[in-house]
């Protein structure tokens, strides 16, 4: 009798064990436009239900930002600020003042080759139908061009462009941040792990289902749109990436590639380099930081991306690639290099 009773609680305990032991997690994977690009929420979870209530919220805030920093919508924050320049300041979102704070802080840290105020000078570029803008009406607009113009007032929760005419643009940093935001949503649901990617710029978190790290590639930058052949990979661990490359939106005329990467002190394609990877923890930093380190050059990239100690690739002119330190053991190269 005693064995039999032994026995009985044995099993129970076997029982309970397992039906403590949890499912098996596996990747679910949901895609959405907006912001003006598709977006991709990758998670790890050992639910259904749950990983379906995660990306949904996370979707949701990447769209809730879309409609603040939105360019082109006349009812976006943005777009009240740049009808009020030179007028009145706005009152704006929390998410506005932070977000443009933090790009006239990668403004400061890169010289202005990162500036939001270069709207009115992007304005007379047509990289769709290839129209170059007249030198006189770009030398005009950089009168309006100036990070050192906008006044934030984060107390008061107010943003003023100082000069009438004046325009932002969130559209190099808006991408990073929203991918930010979405992981912290994806964190508050639970999830343990994930990966965002809004459009190049990309946010992990956790690991992989099997205990390996998310890993990205980079796009070589002198393959066709169509192939968008990867000539390089490395792991992101609770980092971001963001790519900026001549090869997203250009035209050539006589022989010169002019691309939507601009100068904000001349007004025109910064040339120097092909393409520039940076990783650090923030999207919202890689996504600025790539272009600023993309208009500074090789060199002056290089340096700075020491001095702030953030990790990247920078592929220059000739293509010759340069890594930081922090990457040089974790980065896989194709066969095929640039």
């Amino acid at each position: 009798m005693r064995k039999i009773n032994f026995l009985i609680v044995v099993l129970s305990g076997i029982l309970f064990l397992l039906s403590c032991t949890p499912a098996k997690e596996k990747l679910y994977t949901k895609n959405r436009v907006a912001m003006d690009t598709f977006i991709t929420v990758t998670v790890a979870s050992s639910s259904d239900r749950d990983a379906e209530k995660a990306m949904d919220r996370a979707l949701a805030e990447i769209e809730r930002l879309s409609v603040l920093f939105n360019y082109f919508s006349e009812g976006s924050e943005v777009s009240l600020i740049n009808r009020n320049a030179g007028i009145r300041p706005v009152v704006v979102s929390k998410e506005t003042v932070d977000i443009i704070e933090q790009a006239l802080s990668v403004s400061r840290e890169t010289d202005g080759a990162f500036d939001i105020t270069i709207g009115p000078v992007m304005a007379l570029w047509d990289f769709h139908h290839g129209v170059l803008p007249e030198e006189q009406a770009v030398k005009a607009r950089l009168e309006l061009v100036g990070y050192r113009h906008v006044e934030v007032d984060r107390e008061k929760r107010t943003v003023f462009l100082r000069k009438k005419g004046m325009q932002i643009d969130l559209g190099g940093i808006a991408k990073g941040y929203g991918a930010d935001k979405a992981v912290e949503i994806l964190k508050k649901n639970g999830i343990r792990a994930g990966l965002v990617a809004v459009a190049g710029d990309i946010k992990a978190f956790g690991m992989k289902p099997g205990r390996s790290s998310w890993r990205i590639g980079i796009r070589d930058p002198r393959q066709g749109n169509d192939t968008k052949e990867i000539f390089a990979s490395l792991p992101l661990r609770e980092q971001a990436i963001s790519t900026s490359g001549d090869y997203e939106r250009f035209f050539f005329r006589s022989g010169v590639r002019y691309h939507h990467l601009l100068d904000p002190k001349t007004g025109y394609p910064a040339s120097g380099c092909r393409s520039v990877s940076v990783v650090t923890g923030e999207g919202a930093l890689t996504d600025a930081f790539s272009t600023g380190i993309f208009v500074l050059g090789p060199r002056k990239g290089m340096e700075t991306l020491r001095r702030l100690g953030f990790d990247g690739v920078i592929v220059d002119s000739n293509g010759v690639v340069s890594l930081t330190e922090g990457i040089k053991g974790s980065i896989a190269f194709s066969e095929k290099k640039s």
